[in-house]
């Protein structure tokens, strides 16, 4: 046994740049906050579950897959490795795909790519709409459905285990944060460890938003919301106009182009 004083003193000492998830660990471990942990530093812990924990996160495993959770617009939700670990930046997607919703009504949503599924469950059940949503990792099917009976929203969102491009069928809305990273980038430890299929998105990394505009063409979609990479804004609005849709880009909060919606022209 340690205190938890010497044990965080330990554990910074392995790496000062981490110090705040370090503490998070801690956190988690003993389900307490961290005033808690301040004001009790000589409260006696188990070294080695700590330091186990410490050390698989600096070897590179991400905080949410050590313990199998995350949240999201203020939501929990499960997560499990082999899944894309939900970002903040999402939140304007989804704030985007509400304020759309709240001044239409559509019978036909889809959603490409719903990974955890905190887009399609977080409006089906704030908005109490039916959502269809595909995806094409094993993975995310089951952790979407077990998300999906988490929040009660299991018989609203329709979840397939399928390419996009063979569903059948029209859709009013289409919404989708794709895989949109190019495939060179070079990513730290953390996310190195997430799934490369919902990360990469080819050679410009913009390749599957190209895909999903031509689809959502195809089939007669009045609206569609994408998030995209902060320096593919110029490229997408031109692949927008030259499939008849008018876009309105949006910035995240850290100031970078991050989400649009685009109106078709024909409706």
């Amino acid at each position: 046994m340690i205190s938890i004083k010497e044990a965080l003193e330990l554990a910074y000492k392995k790496d000062q740049t981490q110090k705040q998830y370090i503490l998070y660990i801690l956190c988690e471990i003993l389900q307490k906050d961290k005033a808690w942990i301040f004001l009790n530093s000589d409260f006696q812990i188990n070294e080695k579950i700590f330091f186990d924990y410490v050390d698989k996160f600096l070897n590179g495993e991400p905080f949410e897959y050590l313990f199998k959770k995350t949240q999201f617009y203020g939501f929990d939700f499960f997560i499990e490795k082999g899944v894309l670990i939900p970002r903040f930046d999402s939140e304007l997607l989804l704030e985007k795909c509400l304020e759309i919703l709240n001044t239409n009504s559509f019978k036909n949503i889809l959603e490409i790519g719903f990974g955890s599924g905190i887009l399609s469950i977080s409006l089906a059940k704030l908005k109490q709409i039916h959502i269809q949503a595909c995806d094409i990792n094993p993975k995310a099917l089951k952790l979407a459905k077990k998300n999906a009976q988490l929040h009660n929203v299991l018989n609203l969102v329709d979840f397939k285990l399928c390419d996009f491009k063979n569903i059948q069928g029209n859709f009013d809305f289409i919404f989708s944060n794709p895989p949109y990273i190019k495939n060179d980038y070079p990513l730290d430890k953390w996310v190195k460890n997430e799934p490369h299929s919902a990360l990469f998105g080819g050679v410009n990394g913009w390749e599957i938003l190209h895909e999903i505009i031509l689809f959502a063409k195809a089939k007669n979609t009045k609206i569609l919301a994408c998030e995209f990479g902060y320096d593919q804004k110029d490229i997408l609005q031109d692949i927008l106009e030259k499939n008849n849709f008018r876009a309105f880009f949006y910035k995240d909060y850290n100031n970078f182009d991050r989400v649009f919606v685009a109106y078709n022209l024909k409706y």
